[in-house]
């Protein structure tokens, strides 16, 4: 009978605990309203790479702000010996991820469950040079005795509505995939009038934003990003679909996601002005069938 009693005190426990939690997000992160002029303040960054530095597979380059950027670039055959410059493929990694998930079918034992390793080997296949690197806070940029801070972040918006360490760490990713672009740039190899960005979730966020203010990514391939509001406008994609007018944009979208109803999701798709974009709706959660990869085939036909 006590234990049953310990249960019921411990069920109770967690329902009031969730209950606090909805009512903190409910209250305290309030939505806010923001204009492009803002948002391209917010996303100015300084020019940080110096032409005539050395390129290699795996590259270290300075960002806006001092920190090093992490990340890989690899090439579908030797530069040397290539007849013209190879288009591009930017890859994003998912929310608690990095980098290496571009290139490898598992991690630490643990398997690339998004499958953004074959949308590398295919743009390979077809000719693109792929390039990726660690989101802010995460894979070898974590920091220093401070290892969640990304999962910390995420806490704090949803359970105390401290949306600031949140809206800051994309921010400054998608600052820092810019600074990778300018150094792109540089790169004789590289056809940069041909840069696609793909991204899953937290990555699709990112290209959706990096497309959205960049006009030299010209594509976007968005897996599932998450629904986000006016709660954190900054970091919303939808605030930034007017620079999307122009570009090939792919929205790839599962209709039991817990981190957005298929109706968000198809007001997302609604909103992007392009009039080259697709919707393609998956009977999944968050974690898309893995034959979705096969379907981008034409997404790389820019």
């Amino acid at each position: 009978m006590k234990r049953k009693h310990v249960y019921l005190s411990i069920g109770i426990l967690f329902g009031l605990t969730a209950l606090a939690a909805a009512i903190w997000h409910f209250v305290w992160l309030k939505p806010y309203s923001t204009t492009p002029a803002e948002l391209q303040a917010r996303y100015a960054y300084k020019e940080t790479f110096t032409p005539g530095e050395g390129h290699s597979v795996d590259f270290r380059l300075r960002s806006f702000d001092g920190e090093l950027l992490h990340g890989r670039i690899v090439y579908p055959g030797d530069p040397a010996q290539a007849s013209r410059p190879f288009p591009i493929l930017v890859g994003m990694h998912a929310m608690g991820r990095s980098h290496l998930r571009w290139w490898q079918a598992e991690l630490n034992d643990r398997p690339t469950i998004e499958q953004t390793h074959r949308i590398t080997q295919m743009a390979l296949q077809q000719g693109y040079a792929v390039v990726a690197i660690d989101a802010r806070a995460h894979g070898q940029r974590r920091h220093l005795g401070q290892p969640h801070a990304a999962q910390r972040a995420m806490r704090d918006m949803h359970w105390f509505g401290r949306r600031q360490a949140y809206e800051q760490m994309i921010i400054d990713t998608v600052r820092d995939h810019r600074v990778l672009l300018d150094w792109l740039a540089t790169q004789p190899h590289l056809e940069t009038g041909r840069i696609q960005a793909a991204g899953y979730s937290m990555g699709a966020q990112g290209a959706l934003l990096l497309a959205g203010l960049d006009d030299r990514v010209k594509a976007v391939a968005a897996m599932v990003p998450p629904h986000l509001g006016d709660n954190v406008a900054a970091v919303a994609p939808i605030q930034l679909v007017s620079g999307l007018q122009d570009k090939r944009v792919w929205l790839l979208t599962g209709d039991e996601d817990d981190h957005g109803t298929s109706e968000q999701s198809q007001a997302l798709f609604d909103a992007i002005p392009s009039q080259d974009k697709k919707h393609l709706r998956f009977p999944s959660g968050h974690l898309l069938p893995a034959d979705y990869v096969e379907k981008l085939s034409d997404w790389f036909k820019v």
